[in-house]
């Protein structure tokens, strides 16, 4: 293997390293890679005439009707001794349909018409596949390939059903063009109403897309939609890879969202999971047909310890087909616009992150740790996805920081577009948690949030659903915790704990915004402060909704101090919206003065002044400024709408002076109360982006 680069050249090799000269010393091994994918971009050309044909392998694999209503059947089950169809088209009969054998592990099956000419199988009915190992065994499983699996109220096990309605849902809506800046709502179906019970596709289209347009996100990434037995495990355990979760709705309701979300200028993305697979046999890939393989290594490689989940084999050709296929089935028929890819450190690594700290030293990003199969997998799939879909979106979940990880596939890159910034909201619950106010470091904040690798976007996020989970706390209910259930009331002076508290709700979501990455991240409920963790029906709850649940109703009430929350949020996007911060280079930080608390910095011709004092207010406050001219508050996080206490002026003009200040060749002077921030923007400049 050490001698495989020895040939191959990276189309754009030198763009990477005038990004990061110090990446030079692992030419090798960006080669190494690079080779093993044009290996499989070869390989597929070869033996499937190019991957656009193989990732359509949802139209031969499964069910597929044809022009004659004949339905044709195709698994791949490698170890099994005999296949069978079975359900209720032949009255469960569990022999009368036996699939053909063909070579490579294939296993294929014909059902004809029925004298009226209708499909054998009807829309809407049950099915399984009858598996019969060299064992003797006989198992009965659902067709990786399902497109819709359901579970009867007392059932334990997943039905497969077979979707095929008379007149599918035709979505009518273009797909929006990519955003610049990408302001993303992070959603769950399930949990998005105030009710005890699981919410609909319906509940969310009708309910919560207006919601999210108002408040100014131009993209939702959906979690928990790839059908998933366990409701508990947040949508991480899949089951079913090719099933949109029956537990909302029908298919035909996820595309109406979608395409409704779509006619908003919304994009939207799905949360998917290809780094492990949930160990179910029953209803789900584990032993499909009856080994320990099939589409897993076996263990002790194939099984994720912290997880109890099985990982996949990324060097077999058909798990890449499944996999490949699946990402191409998301994007075809539910047109999703993109993917957040999750557990992509455990994807990366043989050791899969436990037990391992990264301190950023470039060795651990390379060598015999790194899973180079599951690597080229993802720079293959990002190549995939980018060449057919050129505004697709891609967004890593890595916690490791593996460098090139979003540059571009011919620079020797990863191919992702964005990685999520994970150290941010740690830092924010550690400050909260462990220090006092005046023990901030200003400093801390600012390296927390700008250290990132140059030419990488990042999504920054001040919390996540992470965040939100039973046994932590949002950052509202760190910062106001049960005063929350009583003191929320506009109508009552705030107290001391509430007044702070949504004083640095709205700080730390606006310094996030502004200068901890090129996009920005929020889930569902958190833009108003919701006041309760999450956590899902299970056995330790017994079984409640209680928790299950995001209390839109809260905003909706003029007198509590949440629809407060709401109307910054909303503002800070749409603010972001008109000046374009994410989309420009990094700020230029000119100070963080630890004893003041206080943060100034610019980005995109836009200045952003942070006080974080507890008790403190300055005037004639001395700030540097980059572009010289008039200066007027755009965004205050103590205007009353916000439960602020309206202490500025917003028809005061600011007026550059030629006094270098702080690395700036210009400044001015601003009065910034305790507790507040605010972003100010040139009169004189075009800011059309």
């Amino acid at each position: 293997m050490a001698d495989l680069g020895d040939n191959v050249t990276i189309p754009a090799f030198s763009s990477l390293l005038q990004m990061d000269p110090y990446l030079q010393a692992y030419k090798k091994d960006f080669e190494r890679r690079y080779e093993l994918l044009q290996k499989q971009l070869v390989q597929l050309e070869e033996a499937e005439g190019g991957f656009d044909q193989f990732t359509r392998s949802y139209k031969t694999f499964g069910i597929q009707r044809k022009p004659d209503n004949s339905l044709f059947f195709k698994e791949w089950a490698p170890a099994a001794e005999a296949l069978f169809l079975t359900g209720d088209f032949n009255d469960w009969d569990k022999f009368s349909h036996p699939y053909t054998k063909k070579e490579f592990g294939k296993w294929e099956l014909i059902l004809p018409p029925k004298q009226d000419k209708s499909p054998a199988v009807n829309h809407n009915t049950k099915l399984k596949v009858v598996v019969h190992t060299k064992q003797g065994e006989r198992l009965y499983r659902i067709s990786p390939w399902a497109k819709y699996v359901t579970q009867e109220d007392t059932a334990v096990v997943y039905d497969w059903v077979h979707w095929d309605p008379p007149q599918p849902y035709v979505q009518i809506h273009p797909r929006p063009t990519k955003p610049r800046s990408l302001r993303t709502y992070e959603a769950h179906v399930g949990i998005a109403s105030p009710e005890g019970k699981i919410a609909s596709y319906t509940n969310f289209t009708n309910n919560v897309l207006p919601r999210i347009k108002d408040l100014g996100y131009n993209c939702i990434q959906l979690m928990a939609i790839m059908e998933h037995a366990y409701y508990a495990s947040f949508g991480y355990q899949v089951t079913s890879f090719f099933a949109a979760s029956s537990r909302y709705g029908t298919p035909d309701e996820l595309k109406q969202l979608i395409d409704v979300a779509h006619s908003m200028g919304i994009v939207v993305l799905l949360d998917v999971v290809h780094s492990h697979a949930s160990k179910n046999t029953e209803d789900g890939l584990n032993q499909f047909d009856g080994s320990n393989s099939c589409f897993f290594h076996s263990p002790p490689r194939g099984e994720h310890t912290q997880w109890d989940s099985r990982l996949f084999n990324y060097s077999s050709w058909e798990v890449l087909r499944f996999l490949l296929s699946n990402l191409r089935w998301w994007m075809e028929e539910y047109r999703f616009d993109g993917f957040r890819f999750d557990g992509v450190t455990s994807m990366l690594y043989h050791h899969h992150g436990i037990g391992t700290s990264f301190s950023g030293d470039y060795s651990e990003y390379f060598g015999l740790q790194v899973d180079e199969d599951s690597l080229v997998y993802l720079m293959l799939a990002n190549h995939i996805l980018h060449t057919l879909y050129p505004d697709c979106i891609t967004i890593a979940e890595d916690v490791s920081g593996m460098p090139a990880l979003c540059r571009a596939v011919q620079e020797g890159g990863l191919g992702f577009d964005y990685r999520l910034a994970m150290a941010i909201p740690d830092k924010w619950i550690q400050i909260l948690k462990e220090l006092k106010d005046e023990d901030w470091s200003m400093g801390n904040i600012v390296y927390t949030l700008t250290n990132r690798r140059f030419g990488e976007k990042c999504i920054a996020y001040a919390e996540s659903h992470d965040q939100a989970l039973v046994g932590d706390k949002s950052l509202a209910f760190w910062l106001m915790d049960k005063e929350m259930y009583t003191n929320m009331s506009s109508l009552v002076p705030m107290t001391h704990i509430i007044d702070r508290g949504i004083q640095l709700h709205k700080m730390i979501r606006l310094l996030t915004h502004g200068l901890g990455g090129e996009g920005y991240l929020n889930f569902m409920g958190n833009e108003f402060g919701h006041p309760e963790w999450l956590d899902f029906p299970r056995v330790g709850n017994n079984h409640s909704y209680h928790y299950a649940r995001r209390q839109f109703n809260l905003v909706d009430m003029d007198h509590l101090r949440y629809h407060q929350l709401y109307a910054f949020d909303r503002d800070m996007n749409r603010t972001e919206d008109k000046y374009g911060w994410l989309a420009a280079q990094p700020a230029f930080v000119s100070a963080k003065h630890e004893e003041d608390k206080v943060i100034v910095f610019d980005r995109a011709n836009v200045l952003f002044i942070f006080n974080f004092h507890p008790s403190k207010s300055f005037q004639n406050y001395r700030i540097g400024v980059e572009v010289p001219g008039k200066y007027k508050i755009k965004l205050d996080t103590d205007e009353t709408l916000y439960g602020g206490h309206g202490r500025l002026d917003h028809n005061t003009e600011f007026f550059s002076e030629s006094h270098p200040f702080n690395g700036r060749p210009n400044s001015m002077k601003v009065y910034i109360p305790c507790r507040t921030a605010i972003v100010l923007a040139n009169e004189e400049i075009d800011y059309s982006y």
